[in-house]
């Protein structure tokens, strides 16, 4: 069982994804904008944040990197978005992205992105 951050500005995506992800066993925080996400992050209570790169106040780019800044946090990043070029997905990756998966999306793709994530948290459980 990981413990997972969604940050989406989405009310039925975010919902959606709790909703997976909860089903597939793990503990789900969820939050509609980037600086609730990055508190939610500073907390370093989450395995995984799963962030949607486009979200009010602050995008999943800056969180990811602030998060990143910090060495006292340590997670693993999914990034989710509408943004598909290559360069978009390379910007994802440079600031500390772990993954990243454009919008639209299978919820089965994803559960399994995020078990990928989370390997070594459900194999030590």
């Amino acid at each position: 069982m990981a413990r997972i951050l969604v940050a989406d500005d989405n009310d039925d995506l975010r919902v959606l994804l709790e909703i997976a992800l909860t089903r597939d066993g793990h503990v789900v925080e969820t939050v509609a904008d980037g600086a609730a996400a990055l508190s939610a992050c500073s907390t370093n209570d989450h395995d995984l944040a799963v962030l949607d790169i486009m979200m009010p106040l602050m995008s999943g780019l800056e969180v990811t990197e602030r998060v990143r800044a910090d060495p006292a946090v340590s997670m693993r990043i999914l990034l989710l978005s509408a943004l598909g070029t290559s360069e978009d997905r390379q910007r994802g990756y440079d600031v500390g992205a772990n993954d990243y998966m454009t919008k639209p999306f299978g919820l089965v793709d994803l559960v399994d992105r995020v078990r990928g994530l989370v390997g070594d948290e459900l194999s030590t459980a």
